[in-house]
């Protein structure tokens, strides 16, 4: 049934149902993004009982400029801020008022992040659960698809003077929250401010179902936008804190603020393990690339470090390309995505280690003799021109590169991995590796007779369970760098396999057996 919104009488109380002490906010601002932008206006209205006991408004010099988009939209000009108190001059001021009263806004996660930056820049600790009118109309008005302030006004025919002004803007909750008292009981605004209170922190658009139903274990998430667009895809030994960990300290991060208010809905799968998660993770961000994700992309050719010696005795470094991982030879060092990404790590462990940039092939030199620039600065102990004996340089080389060599396979050949959930036994996957090349996740070890592996040991193998599809890598797509350091990390030596409850099948490759 439509609720005939125009014609309610309006009544001159606010519903008991509402909190019985409450700050009806709003604030304009130079920007979205509240760890970087300032507030310039703030306007509240006090309520107490249901009735206004106060109205209150001040403009706020933000001390940097008022972008000209922002001039246009709330209609406030430099020559309105400058000379205005600054924020700090008034944070106690609007704490006092803000003090044992529930905090209210339009899009409530927008403006508390802002007071809540503000108040820290000012060294003030301010902490509140704010009641959303956005969520509150969502919940008591669910006919309606848009739930935006300027929709709410036309809805309910409220008047304005001053759209995108803080006291104005608080004035339309204000005016909204008498309509919504004069439709609904004392109770059912009750049970809903009970429920968004409660709730507080989560998303605008997101269901609180979805939230309650992630698990409390290993796997990865995905957000999605209303018309299931993939936003984000994240891991964590724990989905249901990690997901809610967004929602709870996106004040500081602009991209969890940006991103809450697009989230509609968010989806799991569980893995055995932190070790599944973190391959799944890479994975998928790189095969379905999410809009709030650092871009990762597999990369055919890879660079890395080749170590010589020089006619004097000293090492010197060159960067080289790879086209594939070669675990067997011991001059090569790290691996790498770019020549940039080479030498700028390269200048980092020579600012660490004090090693020369001419020998680093950072600098070049008109005369081999010829001191480096930074033997000058006493960042070089002077190998480029003899001054340092290259057994005392090539030492410090060590140990910058001793970090760098990369991991030889540990193994005679391929391995099945097994992980299991040591709490739930049932929760198991297992993965077919070989020289630290990804191959496939398997739901049961019969399948790698599929793929053309079988158990070295026939005598023994591990027990089955599962009932997913294979997830099989592309022959060119095995290797991938992301990859590779993350099996580096599970599986180094047998104290990490077994602190991570790993366990490890030796495998015959049967395309090479004769």
């Amino acid at each position: 049934m439509q609720l005939n919104l125009l014609h309610q009488p309006t009544p001159a109380l606010l519903s008991s149902g509402f909190p019985d002490r409450m700050v009806l906010l709003d604030c304009e601002t130079t920007g979205g993004k509240a760890i970087y932008h300032r507030i310039i206006e703030i306007g509240l209205i006090v309520i107490e009982n249901g009735k206004v006991i106060e109205r209150w408004q001040t403009f706020i010099d933000p001390k940097v400029p008022v972008p000209s988009f922002i001039q246009k939209l709330t209609g406030i000009s430099p020559g309105m801020v400058n000379g205005a108190p600054e924020f700090c001059d008034i944070a106690e001021v609007l704490l006092s008022k803000l003090k044992g009263r529930t905090l209210v806004a339009h899009n409530a996660r927008f403006d508390y992040s802002f007071l809540k930056n503000e108040f820290e820049r000012a060294g003030i600790g301010y902490n509140a659960k704010p009641l959303c009118s956005v969520k509150f109309s969502r919940n008591l008005y669910p006919q309606f698809k848009r739930h935006g302030l300027s929709q709410i006004i036309q809805r309910f025919s409220l008047s304005i003077e001053n759209r995108h002004r803080a006291l104005d803007d608080a004035e339309m909750i204000y005016q909204f929250f008498q309509k919504s008292s004069g439709l609904f009981s004392d109770d059912e605004i009750a049970a809903t401010c009970k429920v968004l209170l409660k709730r507080a922190t989560l998303p605008i658009l997101l269901d609180a179902k979805d939230v309650e139903k992630l698990p409390s274990s290993a796997g990865v998430y995905y957000f999605y936008d209303e018309k299931g667009a993939l936003l984000y895809i994240g891991k964590s030994v724990n989905i249901r804190n990690r997901v809610l960990s967004h929602f709870s300290s996106d004040h500081k991060n602009p991209k969890d603020l940006q991103m809450s208010t697009k989230i509609a809905q968010v989806d799991f799968e569980q893995t055995p393990s932190d070790f599944g998660a973190q391959v799944r993770e890479s994975n998928q961000i790189k095969a379905l690339a999410p809009l709030y994700n650092r871009r990762l992309r597999k990369v055919k050719k890879l660079f890395q470090y080749r170590s010589t010696k020089d006619s004097n005795g000293y090492l010197r470094l060159t960067i080289e390309t790879v086209e594939t991982a070669d675990t067997d030879v011991e001059e090569q060092f790290g691996l790498f995505r770019s020549p940039r990404q080479a030498a700028q790590q390269m200048e980092k462990l020579a600012d660490q280690y004090f090693l020369c940039h001419k020998l680093l092939g950072l600098e070049g030199a008109r005369n081999a003799q010829q001191a480096c620039f930074r033997s000058q600065l006493k960042k070089c102990f002077g190998a480029c021109h003899g001054a340092e004996s290259a057994s005392s340089y090539n030492d410090r080389m060590g140990a910058a590169l001793k970090n760098y060599q990369i991991k030889l396979w540990p193994y005679a050949g391929p391995i099945l991995l097994e992980e299991r959930d040591p709490q739930c036994p049932d929760q198991v996957a297992f993965h077919v590796i070989d020289r630290w090349r990804y191959i496939a996740k398997l739901p049961i070890f019969e399948d790698i007779y599929d793929l053309g592996y079988q158990l070295l040991d026939q005598g023994n193998s591990p027990s089955t369970l599962g009932n997913n599809v294979i997830d099989l890598a592309k022959d060119d797509d095995r290797f991938d760098l992301d990859i590779y350091f993350i099996l580096v990390r599970f599986m180094v030596n047998q104290k990490n396999i077994k602190m991570n409850t790993l366990k490890i099948w030796p495998l015959l490759d049967l395309s090479n057996v004769t």
